[in-house]
């Protein structure tokens, strides 16, 4: 687990909840696991507080809840979930990418998520590919230009990297669209925005047919 850096550019309160938004984009945080308020507290040297109000927005955000008596978890997606954030991904990021510019600085952090998700493939680190497939699609949303677009999808990556965290087979799930990414910033690289939104929006069908199609085997 990386050691937590807090942001002091914003309150403490929104920098620890960035702080645990991240660690569950990053997947370091799993379906399901119980949170303990004092380790977290002592590992990120907060009060307590300071910690239980962070806990209140990620639950509010429905990433965390509390189940009275015994504490706090990180939260379990169910299948109605999955299709919801797919359905939102489909809009915001297609409608992103159609609008883009091929000079836009969400292209180059495009371009160097693709690159460290091919170094994470060749060390065989799947849950670094997967992270790193997390910012490529962050970046897609950065080209809308949207601060407030940016924030919400960040939420929004959280959900779904929970959603992955429920399937045990990271390869499986990540090593399809290596390269369907690295084709859709090339597409973008050359000028041609329709042609890169076609087949993101093609990519992200694929992608939620896989995850739903492994949930329904993990619950079957």
């Amino acid at each position: 687990m990386k050691t937590p850096v807090l942001d002091n550019t914003r309150t403490l309160g929104e920098s620890v909840t960035a702080e645990i938004r991240r660690q569950l984009v990053e997947g370091e945080l799993k379906p399901g696991q119980r949170l303990s308020e004092a380790a977290l507290a002592e590992r990120l040297a907060i009060s307590r507080n300071t910690l239980r109000e962070a806990f209140r927005v990620l639950t509010q955000e429905g990433l965390l809840k509390h189940e009275p008596n015994r504490g706090v978890f990180v939260c379990v997606p169910d299948m109605a979930s999955i299709i919801d954030i797919y359905r939102v991904r489909r809009f915001i990021e297609c409608q992103a990418l159609a609008q883009a510019y091929p000079r836009h600085p969400g292209a180059l952090r495009m371009r160097e998520a693709v690159t460290a998700a091919q170094r994470a493939r060749t060390a065989q680190d799947w849950v670094a590919v997967g992270t790193a497939n997390m910012a490529f699609h962050a970046a897609i949303v950065e080209l809308a230009d949207s601060p407030r677009l940016s924030a919400f999808y960040d939420q929004l990556s959280a959900e779904l990297r929970l959603a992955f965290g429920l399937l045990k087979d990271p390869e499986f799930l990540h090593a399809p669209y290596l390269e369907m990414n690295v084709s859709i910033v090339e597409l973008l690289e050359a000028g041609r925005p329709a042609e890169a939104t076609a087949a993101l929006e093609s990519y992200l069908v694929q992608s939620e047919r896989t995850v739903l199609a492994a949930y329904g085997r993990l619950k079957a």
